[in-house]
C-alpha cells in the first residue's frame, strides 16, 4: 500500500444521488481527502497520480448474501456430494473471480461446509488468495425436515444445511460454529420452493430453537442472518433477535409493520436473482414453463416484487445478493441486482448503487467506513468504464472494471492495460 491520488475523475460516494468532477487521495489503507473539481489536491500528498481519463470512481461493491462455496449445483445434496479437498480449491476460485468482478466484500450467507469459508476468509486476510473482504458463515443450521436436510429415512445424505432439533442441539450447533471462528451465524427458519417437503410458506423452526440460537449467537459476538419467507417466519426472526432476515416474500402487513419497526436494527435482502432466473430463465436447467408454474415460482416472484416496492416506501435497508452460485445463478453474475432492483422494485438508480455498497457496508460491521468515498473511510474503490447511474449493466462483468482497489492496495491497476496508455 502507498499513497494514490485520482485525478479526472467522475465521483460518486455511495451518500449522495449524484456523482460529480473531483478528485480523490488515498494513503495507506485509508481515502484521505475527496475534493470537488480540479487541481484541488497536491499532488505532492500523493506518491502516484493516477489520470482518470473522466472514468466512474465508486465504492466497491458488497454482495450482501455470498455463497463462496456454492460451486455451481443443480440440486441442493450436490453440495454434500463434493469432495472437501475439490470444494476448497472450488471456493477459492470463487474467491478470486467475485474479486474480479467488483466486489470487495462479501457477507457469507451460510457455508456449504462447516470450515471452509473460515479457511478461505483466513487465506484471504492472511495475503495468499486474491478475494474480497470476508464475513465467514458456517452451514445453515436448519431441523429435520427443514431447508437443507436432504436425509430420507432409508438414506443418510448432506446438503448445506447443519441439522439441530431443539434448543440445546440448537445451541451446540452454534457453539460448534463459533468454535470454528465463524463470523456470521444462519437460521433457516422457513423452507423453500425448492423442497418438496418444506415449500417456502412452511415454517419449520420453532421460535424457542430461534431465539436460544440467537442468544447464543449474541453471546460469543455474532451477527445473524436467517432465510425466512413465510410471513410468521419473519415475525418470529424479528421477536427473535435475528440482524438480517432474508427473502421475506411472503410477508404480510403485520410482518412489514414489525419490520419497519426494527429498521434501524435490521437488515434485509430479497435475495432475488435466484427466483428471477427461475420464473425467466429456468430452461437452462430444465424448468421448463409448466415446472416453473407448478413450484409456484411465478407467485412467489409476484409476492417479492410487491413486498420490497413495499420496503423501499417504508425506508427499510436493503443489500443485494441474490443466491448465486447455484447452476442457474452462476456465480459473477451478482451485480444483476442492482439492475433488478430498479426494474422489478422502483428504486432509482442511486438507491439501488447504495444497497450495493453503503448498506452493504453497513451489514459487513463498517458502517460509515465501508461502501463509501469520504475521508476516513476504507479504501475499497472501482474505476469504471461507463455510468452505472444510467445503465447498470456496465457493472456486471469484469470487462468494465478499469481499477479494483481493495484496502489501498490496487488488485486490477489501469495503468497495466494497453487501452489506457493510449489515452
Amino acid at each position: 500500500m502507498g499513497s494514490y491520488l485520482f485525478r479526472n475523475v467522475t465521483v460518486w460516494d455511495g451518500i449522495n444521488d449524484e456523482a460529480y468532477d473531483g478528485e480523490v487521495l488515498v494513503e495507506g489503507n485509508r481515502i484521505k481527502t475527496v475534493a470537488r473539481g480540479a487541481n484541488q489536491i497536491s499532488s505532492e500528498n500523493a506518491a502516484e497520480v493516477i489520470d482518470g481519463h473522466g472514468r466512474f470512481l465508486m465504492p466497491g461493491l458488497v454482495e450482501g448474501h455470498c455463497h463462496l462455496s456454492f460451486v455451481g449445483p443443480t440440486r441442493n445434496q450436490d453440495l454434500g456430494e463434493i469432495p472437501p479437498e475439490e470444494h476448497l480449491l472450488k471456493t477459492c476460485r470463487n474467491a478470486t473471480m467475485i474479486l474480479n468482478h467488483g466486489f470487495t466484500s462479501c457477507y457469507s450467507a451460510a457455508s456449504a461446509k462447516l470450515r471452509i469459508d473460515v479457511v478461505v476468509r483466513q487465506e484471504i486476510e492472511d495475503g495468499y488468495l486474491a478475494g474480497p473482504r470476508y464475513r465467514a458463515a458456517g452451514p445453515e443450521i436448519t431441523v429435520t425436515g427443514g431447508l437443507g436436510d436432504e436425509r430420507k429415512a432409508h438414506m443418510h445424505a448432506e446438503s448445506f444445511g447443519m441439522l439441530a432439533d431443539g434448543p440445546d442441539e440448537i445451541r451446540k450447533a452454534v457453539r460448534l460454529c463459533c468454535r470454528e471462528n465463524v463470523d456470521n451465524v444462519k437460521f433457516n427458519v422457513s423452507g423453500d420452493e425448492f423442497v418438496g417437503h418444506a415449500r417456502a410458506e412452511i415454517v419449520s423452526l420453532s421460535e424457542e430453537e430461534l431465539r436460544v440460537g440467537v442468544e447464543t449467537a449474541h453471546d460469543w459476538g455474532k451477527r445473524v442472518a436467517c432465510h425466512s419467507r413465510a410471513a410468521e417466519s419473519v415475525k418470529r426472526a424479528v421477536r427473535a433477535g435475528v440482524d438480517c432476515i432474508y427473502h421475506c416474500d411472503f410477508a404480510d402487513e403485520e410482518a412489514l409493520d414489525m419490520l419497519e419497526s426494527v429498521k434501524h436494527r435490521v437488515i434485509v435482502g430479497p435475495a432475488f436473482g435466484l427466483v428471477h432466473n427461475s420464473v425467466f430463465e429456468g430452461d437452462v436447467v430444465g424448468l421448463t414453463k409448466d415446472v416453473v408454474e407448478r413450484m409456484g415460482l411465478p407467485r412467489k416472484l409476484e409476492h417479492t416484487v410487491a413486498t420490497y416496492h413495499e420496503m423501499r416506501k417504508r425506508g427499510m435497508r436493503v443489500v443485494v445478493g441474490g443466491d448465486y452460485g447455484f447452476t442457474i445463478t452462476p456465480m459473477g453474475q451478482n451485480a444483476r441486482d442492482i439492475g433488478h432492483f430498479v426494474k422489478f422494485f422502483g428504486y432509482t438508480p442511486a438507491e439501488a448503487l447504495k444497497c450495493a455498497t453503503a448498506v452493504g457496508g453497513d451489514l459487513m460491521g463498517h458502517k460509515g467506513e465501508l461502501g463509501v468515498i469520504t475521508a476516513g473511510a476504507l479504501a475499497d474503490i472501482l474505476l469504471v468504464d461507463g455510468n452505472p447511474l444510467l445503465d447498470q449493466s456496465v457493472l456486471v462483468g469484469p470487462s468494465n472494471f478499469d481499477m479494483i482497489m481493495k484496502d489501498g492496495g490496487i488488485y486490477r491497476d489501469p495503468r497495466a492495460s494497453q487501452a489506457w496508455r493510449s489515452h
